[in-house]
């Protein structure tokens, strides 16, 4: 674990979503959908090194969790979900609905996609 930082640090599932709002349901609870900017997405592939390869397989062997695959999988998660927002923002988007997430492993790589629905919502009064 690098210095300084605490296990649920390292196993983080924080994204800053630079003032966009983000949602997994198909709207977002106080706000109104003013305008649907289009479907976007956020990817990401990455490679397992030899040596975290090795070590993968060893542990695996003798069974539990695979710490160093499993921050991998964080970390792309994370560097997908920006992506996501960053593709939202180019589109002049301030919300994300339906956002998912997809997994596929292609041997020694995986790829995260993230996706959703990029918007431009307004606070609805409610005076």
């Amino acid at each position: 674990m690098p210095k300084g930082q605490s296990e649920d640090e390292m196993f983080s599932c924080f994204t800053d979503t630079h003032g966009v709002i983000t949602s997994t349901m198909n709207d977002i609870p106080g706000y109104k959908v003013k305008k649907v900017l289009g479907t976007v997405y956020g990817l990401t592939v990455r490679s397992r090194n030899l040596g975290a390869g090795l070590g993968g397989v060893m542990r695996s062997m003798a069974g539990g969790e695979i710490r160093i695959f499993t921050k991998m999988l964080y970390n792309a998660r994370n560097d997908a979900a920006e992506r996501l927002v960053g593709e939202c923002m180019s589109r002049g988007g301030n919300a994300l609905v339906a956002i998912r997430f997809d997994i596929a492993d292609m041997g020694a790589m995986t790829q995260v996609c993230a996706y959703g629905t990029a918007c431009e919502v307004e606070k609805i009064d409610q005076a």
